[in-house]
Parts: C-alpha cells; sequence; structure tokens
C-alpha cells in the first residue's frame, strides 16, 4: 500500500492507522511526518501513535468526518479500514469523504482481506469513482489484496 505514496504525493491520510504497522511504512516511503494525517477512533491506538510518529498529525473521530477537519488538498488517501465488514452506506460515505478531501488526481488505496472490491459498481458509479486492482499480498495471512480508487473523470 505505501508503495503507492512518496515524498512527491504531497499531503497523505491514512484512514484507521491502528497499531501503525501502514503508517511506519507510509513514512518510510519519504512522506514527511508534517505531510502525514491520521484518523484513528481508537483513543488508546490514537495515543500510541501520538508516542511513536512525532510530527504526525491525529485526529481521533472518525473518517468520515475528515471533510471537517482538513482542506481539499491531499494526494492520497491510505485505508486499512475493514469497509467490507461494514454497512454499505458508511462504506460509501467513507470513500465520500476521503475523495472530498483529495485533489482531483487524488488516489485512495484500500488494503481488503476479501475477494472483491469494497464498493460495489452502483456504490462506484454513484460517487463517479473507477477502481482497479493493484498488487495482491500473499506474505499476508490470509491474502490481502490492494485496490485504487480513482475519480472517473481525471
Amino acid at each position: 500500500m505505501a508503495s503507492h505514496v512518496g515524498a512527491d504525493t504531497g499531503p497523505v491520510v491514512e484512514f484507521g492507522p491502528g497499531t501503525g504497522i501502514i503508517t511506519k511504512a507510509i513514512l518510510a516511503h519519504g512522506v514527511a511526518p508534517e505531510n502525514l494525517t491520521l484518523f484513528e477512533m481508537n483513543p488508546s491506538f490514537a495515543a500510541n501513535l501520538h508516542d511513536r510518529f512525532a510530527g504526525v498529525k491525529i485526529h481521533v473521530s472518525g473518517a468520515q468526518e475528515a471533510p471537517d477537519l482538513m482542506p481539499a488538498t491531499v494526494g492520497a488517501v491510505v485505508s486499512g479500514l475493514p469497509l467490507l465488514s461494514m454497512p454499505s452506506w458508511l462504506r460509501r460515505d467513507i470513500v465520500a469523504a476521503a475523495f472530498k478531501i483529495m485533489r482531483p488526481e487524488g488516489v485512495f488505496i484500500q488494503f481488503t482481506y476479501g475477494q472483491k472490491m469494497p464498493l460495489s459498481a452502483e456504490g462506484l458509479d454513484a460517487l463517479g469513482l473507477q477502481a482497479t486492482k493493484a498488487q495482491k499480498v500473499w506474505r499476508n495471512l490470509p491474502p490481502a489484496q490492494v485496490y485504487l480508487l480513482r475519480r472517473a473523470d481525471v
């Protein structure tokens, strides 16, 4: 997931960083701490992330609140949220929030253990998005899939 971002991506947001495994990889790929914002709902996880990653901005709130908390200047949103376990309306709200904070050419990078895209074809169409499969992560147990979502008209 982190291989899709770097120093030239611009501001990056991570939805659901949890314990910070992906956060660490994002920083290792050249994203400066001041260019990384995390949305973590669990206060204990957020406190741990604050201790581990100096300079990273952390919001203890849901991803769907991102448009109320930051400008639309983001180059990429990286999501490890378990979207397939959420109701379809919430999945759509979270993905819509990501695209509200991203520049037109921005990319939403979703990690999932499921065998299908976390949004239906109808959900993608409703948001004006297209999805492509990126790499399969075989080293994960179970193996995981990374999807890239972009605006269809860009």
